[in-house]
């Protein structure tokens, strides 16, 4: 667990952490009744690219609760070559055409869709209508009348439906919003910045096409930034004023922005500053309070995060034991379906961040601020 100078105490620490994921608390009751050990649900990945790749089915092998039992891929030499390295059974790997008979298959109990954002509320839907629950990396959607759709597939079938925002679920994102909340340690929250973006590479990449990514690089990184100031200060905002700019004949840059800033206004009077770009690299939060300040960075990186308070004296860093975020991630998921509990990160918290993103882009584009609705 993290060690730090604040004055929360240890105990507040643990039993709201405990509260809040469940990922990183003891075994769960539920086991196999065949095995002492605890039962793990099938994770079914939908797209094996280089996340799923060098992430997820690294992460999965693991995981105390989830195990790898199926992919689904349109290039069948490369799922049958991912399957022999994970030992998973060649007739679990479907693809895009077959994936509606996932329904017949008793082992898969969790679809992960890792596709291109314009193809996650299709494979949501059909996921849910086969009786699997879903966990769908962000963005949630390309817009919020898709994330809503989302969201109803999976009511309609008791499913359970989280997105995958890995930070809520790793000890210094935890702490940082332990922190952020500390009247003692923070006080008054008065403003946050948040940055996120990287130098983006080859110009025929997805990321790059508008159809599929449904924007540049807020729909991909900014999106981090949205959240972290979501999460850190539990508030919505309810206004937004954005700018853009995109470097001319770059071609990287034809169909999407390069670099996105706005202000987010909120009804207590926060204000809060996002950047994102796809032309530079940036990767950090600053929080300003009445009392003191928090900052990260780098913020979002898989490895080696890094927050520092600052409370009455010198800036102290919080230390901190590294989890695999997406393995807490998917531990967290099964946790919940194995004992009946909501996720941390259901289709709402994906459906409020695209409406403060669809909001930005129409601020940007209009040229002037626009509420949130």
């Amino acid at each position: 667990m993290p060690q730090h100078p604040s004055s929360v105490s240890r105990r507040t620490f643990l039993e709201s952490s405990a509260a809040a994921i469940a990922a990183l608390a003891t075994t769960p009751l539920i086991a196999d009744v065949n095995s002492s050990e605890p039962k793990k649900l099938g994770f079914a990945l939908v797209g094996v690219g280089t996340l799923t790749m060098d992430q997820l089915l690294p992460a999965l092998a693991k995981c105390k609760l989830a195990r790898a039992v199926a992919l689904v891929s349109g290039h069948p030499d490369k799922a049958r070559q991912q399957a022999a390295l994970y030992n998973i059974d060649p007739k679990n790997i479907y693809t895009y055409d077959n994936f509606d008979s996932i329904k017949d298959n008793p082992d898969i109990d969790v679809v992960y869709i890792v596709l291109p954002n314009s193809m996650h509320a299709e494979y949501t839907i059909r996921a849910a209508h086969a009786g699997k629950h879903v966990l769908c990396e962000k963005p949630m959607a390309n817009t919020v009348e898709e994330c809503q759709s989302m969201i109803d597939a999976c009511v309609k079938a008791d499913r359970k439906l989280m997105i995958g925002y890995r930070q809520r679920y790793e000890p210094l994102t935890i702490r940082a919003i332990e922190l952020s909340h500390s009247q003692s340690d923070i006080g008054t929250i008065k403003q946050i910045t948040a940055e996120a973006g990287f130098n983006t590479g080859d110009p025929t990449q997805w990321r790059l096409n508008k159809k599929l990514a449904g924007g540049g690089p807020l729909m991909d990184m900014g999106i981090y930034a949205v959240n972290a100031i979501r999460y850190l200060s539990s508030q919505e905002p309810s206004e937004v004023t954005a700018f853009s700019y995109t470097t001319p004949n770059d071609p990287r840059f034809k169909e999407v922005e390069e670099t996105i800033a706005f202000e987010l206004r909120f009804d207590s009077g926060l204000l809060a500053s996002v950047l994102t770009s796809y032309g530079f690299g940036c990767n950090r939060f600053r929080l300003y309070g009445t009392h003191g300040q928090l900052e990260s960075e780098p913020l979002q990186s898989y490895t080696n995060n890094r927050l520092w308070l600052t409370h009455n004296g010198p800036k102290q860093e919080i230390t901190y034991t590294h989890v695999n975020h997406f393995a807490a991630e998917m531990d967290h998921l099964a946790d919940c379906i194995l004992n009946n509990k909501p996720v941390l990160t259901p289709g709402e918290e994906g459906l409020k961040d695209m409406k403060v993103i669809t909001a930005a882009y129409e601020s940007a584009r209009l040229g002037k601020s626009v509420k949130i609705i």
